[in-house]
């Protein structure tokens, strides 16, 4: 049976064979999603092909989880996850990306909403069926930006400078002050998140996304969300915000910043190579546009004193991203395999 055979039964069962489709942007995954239309009703269809490295399970459970305590996750209307078929309310289109472009003047008042969605989430334990990575598994992570990016830029990379790159980044996090993890969603920023202003608090912002939730840090989320690889987030805003969550969440201000600065480290660095990848492996160079963004988030971050070492090893070994060495990587879209 062909794909499009499957999905056509798959909403046969779930009563809406024939609906008119509209696919939707996708995000960098293998996955694709339509929105359906039967009369005034409307559906989100997420076609996760298994044979794609795709599992829709994690999607269902923290969705589940999410909902559990009244907060806006898609609600699974019919599903197949052998055959990796999900149908899902559908959020809308309010985009907190899209509403901030059209309107400006209520940036800080979405990026609150969003930032107070954070502090109702992490007042719950993460379950204890999350992936719960450590240190050395975060740190591993960032060898993308040596074997991807720095590449892509022309530095090539040794063996023993990844490995020291993985090590720093491990100490850094394994320093950090011990707290319980709490539910990261891992992918929480603008173009992933839904103004529902019909709801009531934490509610009013649904969620996107999130399959691949881990236990976590606190700060991940909100590094996520503040230091965008999208958009620019003001650093008013920026500041704002982190200020809101520690008064909130009663959490440890100076922990909460140094927490902050050295998860969203790692995760730019991660990022830096991802993009990369995404360009020189799988043709998308849509990506590249975004480097420069990452890499000046990435600045900030390494201004922390407590990551000088990790700075001053990176200043020796990253390349910045000059509109020569983007070009390169342009150039390369698609014409390199795995290394």
């Amino acid at each position: 049976m062909t794909r499009q055979a499957a999905r056509d039964a798959f909403l046969r069962r779930a009563g809406w064979g024939g609906a008119e489709a509209a696919p939707l942007a996708g995000d960098a995954s293998t996955r694709r999603y339509e929105r359906l239309a039967r009369g005034a009703e409307t559906a989100i269809l997420m076609d996760a092909p298994p044979d794609r490295g795709n599992d829709v399970e994690p999607f269902v459970r923290i969705a589940g989880h999410l909902t559990s305590f009244g907060l806006s996750a898609p609600r699974v209307l019919a599903e197949d996850r052998a055959e990796g078929f999900l149908l899902l309310e559908d959020l809308g289109d309010a985009l907190l990306a899209r509403l901030v472009a059209e309107t400006p003047a209520d940036e800080t008042a979405l990026y609150a909403a969003a930032t107070d969605l954070l502090v109702a989430l992490h007042r719950h334990p993460a379950p204890p069926d999350l992936p719960r990575p450590g240190p050395k598994d975060m740190a591993q992570a960032v060898d993308l930006a040596l074997t991807w990016y720095a590449p892509g830029c022309g530095r090539e990379t040794s063996a023993a400078e990844v490995e020291r790159c993985v090590a720093l980044v491990a100490q850094a996090l394994a320093d950090l002050p011990v707290e319980a993890p709490v539910v990261a969603l891992r992918d929480f920023h603008a173009e992933n998140l839904i103004w529902l202003p019909e709801r009531s608090g934490p509610a009013k912002v649904g969620l996107l996304d999130f399959q691949d939730a881990f236990a976590g840090r606190r700060a991940y989320d909100l590094v996520s969300l503040l230091e965008d690889a999208r958009r620019d987030v003001p650093p008013p805003v920026r500041a704002a915000m982190i200020d809101r969550y520690i008064a909130a969440s009663g959490c440890d201000a100076d922990a909460f910043r140094l927490s902050a600065d050295v998860v969203a480290a790692q995760r730019n660095l991660r990022i830096l190579g991802v993009f990369a990848r995404l360009a020189m492996h799988f043709g998308k160079p849509k990506y590249v546009d975004l480097i420069p963004r990452v890499w000046a988030h990435l600045q900030g971050d390494l201004a922390h004193p407590a990551l000088a070492e990790l700075a001053a090893f990176l200043a020796d070994t990253l390349p910045d991203p000059t509109p020569d060495r983007l070009e390169r990587i342009r150039h390369a879209c698609g014409t390199h395999p795995t290394p």
